[in-house]
C-alpha cells in the first residue's frame, strides 16, 4: 500500500498563533505517508522569519522535496510543495488562470510530479485553487485540459489533490468528479469528513481525486489535538494500491525527462 496526504499548512501558523514548521512535520510524521502535498507554504518570507518551510518540513521527515512558488516577491516565495519518500521527478510546475476582471487576486498554481509506487509510476498533481466560483472553474478547466491531466504524459494512474476551496455541491467539484473519483466517497471510506476549519470542521474543501488504476483502501481526515492546532485546515490521508501500474517505459529514471514548464506569477 501507498499513503498520500494533502495538507494546507497555513504558512505553518497554528490557530493558537504559534508559528512552527516542526508541529506541521510532527502531524505529518504521525501519519507515515509516502507522498505529501502541501499548500500555503512560505519560502524566505519576512512574515515567517525567512525560513524555507518546504525544506524545513522535508528535512525533518527525511523526504525529497519539490516546490512551486505560485507567488514570488523579490526573494520571497509562497506556494505549494510535494514531498516524497520514494523516487520522484518533477514533470511540470505552473500558474493557473485567474479572472480577467480581477487581475489583482492571489495567483494560483499547480505542481505535477511522477512518483514511483508499487512497481510503477503514479502521476501526482497538487493544487490550491481560488476563492471565487468562476475562478475555480477556470482553474479546473485548465487542469483537465491538454497541459495537465489531458497531456499524453499524464497517463493513468493519476492523483489530483489539494485545497480546492470547493465543497461537493460546487460546480468546480462536480466538474472534477465527472473525470476522477473522490477518495472520500470510495467504499473504503466510512463517511466523508470535513477538513476546514480545523477547530470545528464544517467544510469539505480539501480533496484527493483518483483515476482508474487506483484503488482506495482508506481515507480519513486527521483530527488529533496537534492537527487541530497546527494549521487552520486538517490533513486528509488516503491509502491506496495500484491495480494498473504504469508501463515499465514510464518508470522513473533520474534525469531522463525535462520538466514540461516551470513558472511562477510575479508580484
Amino acid at each position: 500500500m501507498t499513503r498520500i496526504l494533502t495538507y494546507n499548512v497555513h504558512r505553518c501558523l497554528g490557530i493558537d498563533g504559534v508559528l512552527d514548521p516542526g508541529r506541521i512535520a510532527a502531524v505529518i510524521a504521525a501519519c507515515q505517508p509516502d507522498i505529501v502535498a502541501l499548500q500555503e507554504v512560505d519560502v524566505g518570507r519576512l512574515r515567517t522569519g525567512g525560513v524555507d518551510q518546504a525544506r524545513a518540513i522535508a528535512d525533518r521527515l527525511g523526504m525529497q522535496m519539490h516546490f512551486h512558488p505560485a507567488l514570488r516577491v523579490m526573494e520571497e516565495q509562497y506556494g505549494d510543495a510535494i514531498l516524497t519518500a520514494r523516487p520522484s521527478r518533477i514533470v511540470k510546475a505552473g500558474a493557473l488562470p485567474g479572472l480577467r476582471s480581477r487581475p489583482g487576486i492571489e495567483p494560483r498554481g499547480a505542481l505535477w510530479a511522477a512518483v514511483q509506487a508499487q512497481g510503477g509510476e503514479v502521476q501526482v498533481i497538487n493544487t490550491h485553487m481560488g476563492l471565487r466560483g468562476q475562478e475555480r472553474l477556470n482553474q479546473i478547466e485548465a487542469l483537465l485540459g491538454p497541459e495537465w491531466l489531458g497531456h499524453p504524459r499524464c497517463a493513468d494512474p493519476v492523483i489530483l489533490l489539494g485545497d480546492f476551496n470547493a465543497a461537493p455541491r460546487s460546480r468546480a467539484y462536480r466538474r472534477v468528479a465527472a473525470r476522477l473519483r473522490d477518495a472520500q466517497t470510495s467504499p473504503a471510506s466510512a463517511r466523508a469528513q470535513a477538513t476546514f476549519p480545523s477547530r470545528m470542521p464544517m467544510l469539505r474543501i480539501d480533496h484527493v481525486f483518483v483515476s482508474g488504476g487506483v484503488e482506495v483502501t482508506r481515507a480519513e481526515t486527521i483530527r488529533t489535538p496537534l492537527a487541530r492546532a497546527a494549521s487552520d485546515h486538517l490533513p486528509l490521508l488516503v491509502e491506496f494500491r495500484l491495480t494498473r501500474p504504469s508501463s515499465p517505459s514510464l518508470r522513473i529514471e533520474a534525469g531522463r525527462d525535462a520538466p514540461l514548464r516551470a513558472e511562477a506569477a510575479p508580484a
